[in-house]
């Protein structure tokens, strides 16, 4: 239950940015379902391969390369799928940002710290 939950709060977190953002469109509510999706699915599985192959450039960094790979992701999934458009990979960086902030905040108003260990 609480996957679906927090699968409903990335949908959410991505209709925010993109009302909030005009260079980041979601074309409908199941858009972004699909694009919250893949998103999870594309942190779950790409990031940190890419993390990895990035070790060197991340530690030289102090680890902001991070964001880096957090923006081009989010690019990435804009124009993998249909409904989820992101302009280029600024908008992309600062959609992430943008994002990630959304759904912390989201996820703290809807789940407890108590609530998120089980």
């Amino acid at each position: 239950m609480k996957i679906l939950l927090l699968w409903l709060i990335n949908a959410i977190s991505l209709l925010a940015v993109a009302y909030l953002m005009p260079s980041i469109v979601v074309s409908s509510f199941w858009a972004a379902l699909g694009a919250a999706l893949l998103l999870g699915l594309v942190n779950a599985v790409i990031r940190p391969v890419l993390i990895l192959l990035t070790l060197p450039a991340t530690l030289l960094t102090l680890g902001l390369f991070i964001f880096v790979i957090n923006g081009l992701l989010f690019w990435f999934a804009g124009s993998f799928f249909q409904g989820f458009t992101v302009d280029g990979f600024w908008s992309g960086f600062w959609g992430a940002m943008v994002y990630s902030v959304i759904s912390w905040l989201l996820l703290g108003l809807a789940m407890p710290e108590n609530d998120r260990s089980t």
